[in-house]
């Protein structure tokens, strides 16, 4: 039922997926994935796939998207989508690239006008005059367009210097084209303009005192339109006095707003005392959550944390500091060290950390961790020894005479209404539920219980190579 499909995709919008959840979510959604039989024709199923990549901003595969996939409805939007990305960071020849992507059959006036800009860029004006002539003709253009055409084309001396934030194009052709050019944003600015602004360097920091602009500065930060870097060049040049400098972790309370933040930021950097030195950052990240701009901070944190020798660190401070350092992803794999006497961290995983197994040599290997742990009466088989049973089982593996593995697993259950899911042979939605469930959460953080199930379901639903990948980072011991 599309209704279904909708309201998980919606809930889905609302969480910040892990990797491993997006991962799943993109092989899912992005492969031969049908559309429901009810309540959800196909464009509007692919509607829901194309407004998840420009929400998510998912540039990569937007164009890789685009390079396998001629013609589709919504094309146009994809590509605008993606014009609009390269202008708003300055990179104006990858933006004329990108608007070239559809056929020019295809009436669209934004993307046709664009194209005449960059025909001039590259110094094609007949080509552009022709485009521009035919445009006008059709009725497609308007005065402000005509006008700055006209400037660059060399038709008209001057331009009207008339700024249009209408959209990001009639922007830009207004920044290129006005004599010493200048705009203020604001909150209501579009969001891709702020990025613009930000990367042309058009937004002027220096003596800026007002706190409205100050406060409308740090909203953008916080939602990625513009530099954060810039909000602590503003904090740093907040004139304060000695006695201020001097009873800053009191003097503050007195502070609204940046004012507040400024002055901590400044004896931050005063400080050369570990632990006020943390007190003041935490004061500092209470000040930015308390006015909701957590995303302006927690980078800056999380490097001032971490260049703080670790054995410098006071006891106290130690969860709290290693909570708020944000990990760097690593391409280099840990190793996995063997243990067979626990059976879940024995070779018999190698079935699944292996490329290309030896399967009976890993049965026999299994069989007589198995045999050795099996003779510990005081072994206690954990839910992942379970996970690992009925997984080689599933796989065919040779299972020991004297094991019950539907006895360990009695006390452990599946979700009836997924389950129903692969009996219906409702792979997709199986998936998409899987996604939901993992969330925000890394695969190697799901408590045992969660993570017995979700095997379980892609036993059932014979999908091994995703369900090895979870085996492989939950199971074996990494080092």
């Amino acid at each position: 039922d599309g209704k279904i499909i909708e309201d998980i995709f919606n809930r889905i919008n609302k969480i910040d997926l892990s990797p491993f959840s997006e991962k799943i979510f993109i092989n899912t959604i992005f492969t031969y994935t049908y559309p429901p039989k009810n309540n959800l024709d196909n464009d509007k199923f692919l509607k829901l796939k194309l407004n998840w990549l420009t929400e998510k901003k998912k540039i990569e595969l937007i164009e890789e998207f685009l390079n396998k996939n001629l013609e589709f409805s919504g094309k146009s939007n994809l590509i605008k989508f993606l014009v609009d990305h390269y202008i708003s960071l300055g990179d104006i020849s990858k933006s004329c690239e990108k608007a070239n992507l559809i056929s020019k059959e295809i009436k669209d006036n934004y993307l046709d006008k664009f194209r005449i800009y960059c025909l001039i860029l590259n110094k094609k004006n007949e080509e552009a005059q022709l485009n521009f002539d035919l445009l006008r003709e059709e009725g497609r253009s308007d005065k402000f367009f005509n006008n700055k055409i006209l400037f660059l084309l060399g038709f008209n001396e001057k331009s009207d210097n008339k700024i249009s934030d209408k959209n990001l194009l009639y922007f830009y052709l207004s920044s290129v084209t006005v004599e010493n050019f200048k705009y203020e944003p604001t909150e209501k600015t579009d969001k891709n303009i702020w990025r613009y602004l930000t990367a042309s360097n058009l937004i002027t920091i220096e003596k800026l005192e007002d706190p409205q602009t100050i406060s409308k500065y740090e909203v953008a930060a916080n939602q990625g339109t513009f530099d954060k870097k810039k909000i602590f060049e503003i904090y740093l040049s907040t004139p304060f006095n000695i006695t201020q400098l001097i009873n800053a972790d009191t003097a503050y309370k007195g502070l609204d707003g940046y004012q507040a933040r400024a002055l901590i930021y400044q004896k931050v950097l005063l400080s050369d005392n570990i632990e006020r030195k943390l007190d003041l950052l935490f004061i500092l990240k209470d000040l930015f959550q308390k006015d909701k701009l957590n995303n302006v901070f927690k980078e800056y944190l999380s490097d001032s944390l971490k260049n703080i020798d670790p054995d410098e660190i006071p006891d106290e401070f130690e969860k709290v500091v290693k909570k708020n350092i944000i990990l760097e992803d690593s391409n280099k794999p840990s190793k996995i060290k063997y243990d067979d006497k626990v059976l879940h961290r024995s070779r018999a995983t190698k079935i699944f950390t292996e490329e290309e197994p030896n399967k009976e040599k890993i049965n026999k290997d299994f069989l007589k961790i198995y045999k050795k742990i099996s003779k510990n009466k005081k072994y206690f088989f954990s839910i992942k020894d379970v996970i690992l049973l009925e997984t080689l089982s599933n796989d065919g593996l040779e299972m020991p005479k004297d094991l019950n593995i539907q006895g360990l697993s009695k006390n452990l259950t599946v979700p009836s209404n997924i389950d129903s899911l692969i009996e219906n042979g409702e792979i997709g939605m199986l998936m998409l539920k899987l996604v939901e469930i993992i969330g925000s959460d890394e695969i190697e953080d799901l408590d045992p219980e969660t993570l017995y199930f979700i095997v379980n379901l892609l036993n059932k639903a014979k999908i091994k190579k995703v369900r090895n990948e979870i085996l492989n980072l939950t199971l074996p011991l990494r080092v």
